[in-house]
């Protein structure tokens, strides 16, 4: 059995063996992960669907491949300015190895299909900064001193490089403060954005989006403010649900439809606590025209916030955009509570993305700006090689399996198997099972005229693939 610290090849050969282009038969290919000893992803003999007019099963899970709901964008990660640094320093060989494997759709490759990235710094940036930065007391109502110079260094050359592996990747972006000048306490910690530079931040947005396309980088989404009820962090900044409905609607909105931009402004990007914030938004009849839906984090609350507002707004769009995993956590209890929540919980409630936080650290867990955070710990740390760690599998979960635009399928659920399923856009169908008992359970499938018992082994999550 393969463990988290073998050979990265090994691993994939086990994980990725994808079904071999061709008529799928009656068979149906599993994946399980052992999280608890660390030996992920076993592929396992192909089972094989009930011959002959099927019996029904008590307690019958039925899979109906028309019940469809949400087309998603796929899963990923955020890259951060540290972590593009740090994966640029990377000889060019181990480089373009790493990016193939995390961006590439061939069977040892995780397929990434969404990425974040911040709009100047985040606190996983060595230093911080914005694009408009000028001397204290000064302002720059023409945006003059607009520069991407900070970004040229290492994130825009690697999202370059990604784009050439898969240019169909979803790019997401969000800042984590205005430039100082126009906040009410001139620092990149805190503070509000002061109203009277609303219209001159909604047009710092629209040249943010410019400059990128012309740089050959399309950005599909922006949210005006990473968590904006958390202004202790550096960068950050305070914004209300009643200042972030009268930024879009009254600013950023119109600046959008005014130059003809087709990027998405999704709204919120904060914690599943306080629904209310994207539901007060999307309830002003102006606001809502700009706004394709809300993004969410899960530091605190639960992820059933996300239907909450889905039950409001059917009509809006749900993202699940950031949770972190830190160093002093548990590999199986942080791999079995994302699945469970992150990946299965977000997406039974909608969700179009499933993201964890930060792709890459070093190994002191930087770079990171004074005050960022000092216990986040990356998807991958880059060191004395390439160690993979638990957020890698996370998502390597979804990714693998699970690519851009398919289709969620409704399902009955079983309390005690967290579960979803989709309707690949290759019309295989990956049914995601996860057993946090201790026992093996049996599951009941039902499909079509055919039936099966799935053995889903105590604490294991069980990736299942079958042609429609």
């Amino acid at each position: 059995m393969n463990e988290v610290k073998a050979n990265p090849k090994s691993i994939w050969m086990l994980f990725m063996l994808l079904v071999p282009l061709g008529i799928f038969g009656q068979s149906i290919e599993n994946w399980i992960s052992y999280p608890k000893n660390k030996q992920m992803f076993q592929k396992m003999p192909n089972l094989a669907w009930s011959s002959g007019k099927s019996r029904l099963l008590s307690n019958s899970i039925f899979i109906n491949s028309t019940a469809l709901d949400q087309t998603i964008d796929g899963f990923g990660y955020t890259l951060t300015g540290g972590s593009a640094y740090l994966i640029q320093a990377l000889d060019a060989r181990t480089k373009q190895a790493l990016l193939q494997e995390l961006f590439g759709n061939k069977p040892n490759q995780l397929g990434i299909s969404v990425l974040r990235i911040s709009i100047g710094a985040s606190d996983m940036d060595e230093k911080v900064f914005s694009y408009n930065d000028i001397p204290k007391e000064n302002e720059d109502l023409k945006l003059q001193s607009f520069s991407l110079h900070e970004d040229k260094k290492a994130l825009i050359p690697l999202v370059k490089e990604i784009l050439g592996i898969n240019p169909r990747i979803k790019l997401f972006a969000t800042p984590w403060s205005p430039p100082t000048w126009m906040k009410d306490n001139q620092e990149t910690k805190g503070g509000k954005l002061v109203p009277k530079y609303y219209e001159v931040y909604a047009r710092y947005f629209i040249r943010y989006i410019q400059e990128m396309k012309k740089l050959g980088i399309k950005i599909h989404a922006i949210t005006p403010q990473n968590e904006p009820l958390h202004p202790g962090n550096n960068p950050s900044l305070s914004m209300s649900a009643e200042e972030q409905l009268v930024f879009i609607r009254d600013y950023l909105g119109p600046q959008f439809r005014k130059n003809r931009i087709s990027t998405k402004i999704i709204c919120y990007d904060h914690n599943c606590d306080k629904p209310e914030y994207p539901i007060t938004i999307l309830n002003d009849p102006e606001a809502r025209k700009f706004v394709d839906g809300s993004a969410f984090h899960l530091y605190q609350g639960n992820i059933s916030a996300l239907a909450q507002v889905r039950t409001k707004h059917p009509d809006k769009n749900l993202y699940f955009t950031e949770q972190w995993t830190g160093v002093k956590g548990d590999f199986y209890g942080d791999f079995m509570w994302h699945v469970k929540n992150v990946i299965i919980g977000s997406m039974n409630q909608g969700a179009k993305t499933a993201l964890e936080w930060n792709l890459a650290n070093d190994q002191n867990l930087g770079p990171h700006s004074p005050g960022g955070c000092t216990e986040c710990l990356g998807a991958i740390t880059l060191s004395q090689g390439i160690q993979r760690n638990v957020a890698y599998y996370i998502i390597a979960q979804a990714s693998s399996f699970i690519p851009a635009d398919s289709k969620r399928i409704k399902l009955n659920s079983i309390a005690h198997l967290p579960m979803v399923a989709f309707l690949r856009p290759d019309k295989q169908i990956c049914l995601l099972v996860q057993n946090e008992g201790l026992e093996k359970q049996k599951l009941p499938i039902q499909y079509l005229n055919k039936t099966i018992e799935l053995d889903i082994p105590g604490s294991s999550v069980s990736t299942f693939l079958f042609k429609l």
